[in-house]
């Protein structure tokens, strides 16, 4: 049995993938402790895990209660300033609750954990949830704002990487992270994303090869695994009404802003303007609903929370933000996905969407109950996004992402504890 201790930073999107990993990790025998906000205690806990908590509600909700996080520009800086805050918190619990032969897996955002299994010499693997996270060359992210620079000749979308580093990346995050490191005995980052961010031992992107392909200039350590899917199905159940009312007509149009968004008024009440202009029925989740009109007309529903597997089946097609866990639920369902991206990956995702051939965006600016009627008859009239859908759903059926990445998990484990048992010399290789 090997002891495992992941670590995520961010809302459910960025702890219900970390679950389902943790869930078949521990199915294969394993330790497993999951450290995240202490908000997801109960929902870490009902899914059979150990949980350790890592920032409370307090901070989880002073950082979503600032509107610049769904900035396109401000928004990164916000979620990196915040990192930066966590550091040393993240650090020390790393220091306190791994031993020797303890494996660490730590998100995107986890650096306080990158920093301790660097200075402890711990085995670590990162998981980056979204194509935006992992450098590549060949295919450009599109970034927030809508910057897209894959037309222009792959020498300059080098020197457009450099720029960024020196003077975008680089200055948001390295003037926390290096005082940091210098203070536990750490050489200072040269560059953050370019270089020092992914675990070199270990690195899994979540997502499959038929949403974007492994790049020929990603970096040798990583390894793809799929959408995990984790939506809490396990224990939580579409309840009477909802069932009622996904039983009392046509399917409905899904909309939701993200669990994380606490600034939903508009999105909401355009959603609203949207299905009254089609006549269709309409969904709206979520937790916040101090954001909703304050009457809702007969077609339309308030949930504050399915789970999307159980839900998106049965829905005529999904409006969300273009957080990667919500649209992978939509492409497993087989649905078209109206995508109103606002900042992080959310403009990428959204990107590669379209060019699957399964949905369509439309800028925040522009989320009105009319554009959003005219983007949705238009996909939900298209043959040729239900052929898309139907494409892309396909290739999903029968994966067990959650399997594959625990599996790649285990194995570098495995490979690290055996190469330590080594005499010096006999030609250890590298994971």
């Amino acid at each position: 049995m090997s002891d495992f201790l992941l670590i995520t930073l961010g809302s459910h999107g960025d702890v219900h993938p970390f679950v389902g990993i943790g869930r078949d990790l521990a199915a294969r025998g394993h330790r497993v402790r999951l450290a995240a906000n202490d908000i997801f205690r109960p929902m870490v806990e009902q899914a059979g895990l150990g949980f350790i908590p890592c920032g409370d509600r307090e901070v989880f909700t002073k950082v979503l209660s600032n509107r610049d996080v769904w900035h396109h520009q401000r928004g990164p800086k916000v979620i990196l300033e915040s990192i930066g805050e966590s550091l040393q918190q993240v650090y020390d619990l790393v220091t306190g609750e791994a031993g020797a032969g303890t494996f660490v897996v730590g998100s995107s955002l986890a650096l306080g954990a990158r920093c301790a299994a660097e200075k402890h010499k711990l085995a670590m693997a990162t998981i980056h949830l979204a194509p935006i996270c992992i450098r590549s060359h060949e295919v450009m992210p599109v970034l927030p704002g809508g910057i897209d620079v894959n037309y222009v000749p792959r020498a300059w979308r080098k020197r457009f990487w450099e720029g960024a580093d020196r003077f975008v990346i680089d200055p948001l995050i390295l003037p926390k992270l290096n005082p940091f490191r210098v203070s536990i005995g750490l050489p200072p980052v040269e560059r953050f994303q370019a270089g020092w961010w992914s675990a070199p031992l270990l690195t899994i992107g979540l997502w499959p090869a038929w949403f974007l392909p492994r790049q020929p200039d990603y970096p040798p350590q990583v390894r793809l695994a799929g959408f995990p899917l984790y939506d809490e199905s396990d224990h939580v159940a579409l309840d009477d009404d909802l069932e009622a009312f996904l039983a009392a007509g046509a399917p409905p149009v899904a909309f939701t802003p993200g669990s994380a968004m606490v600034f939903g008024h508009k999105f909401f009440a355009a959603a609203v303007d949207a299905c009254r202009r089609l006549g269709r029925r309409g969904l709206l989740v979520t937790r916040h609903a101090q954001h909703l009109p304050a009457r809702l007309p007969p077609f339309v529903r308030h949930v504050p929370f399915a789970p999307f597997g159980l839900l998106l089946p049965r829905c005529a097609a999904i409006v969300h933000h273009g957080g990667i866990g919500t649209t992978a639920q939509g492409l497993r369902a087989a649905i078209p996905q109206l995508i109103m991206p606002m900042s992080h990956d959310q403009p990428d995702n959204a990107a590669i969407c379209r060019r699957l051939g399964v949905a369509a965006a439309v800028r925040p600016a522009f989320f009105t109950g009319w554009n959003v009627a005219r983007k949705l008859h238009r996909l939900l009239n298209s043959p040729d996004v239900a052929r898309a859908c139907e494409a892309v759903a396909a290739c999903a059926r029968g994966d067990d992402p959650a399997a594959a990445s625990a599996l790649l998990i285990a194995a570098a484990d495995a490979a690290e504890k055996n190469a330590s048992l080594m005499p010096v010399g006999a030609g250890q290789t590298a994971v």
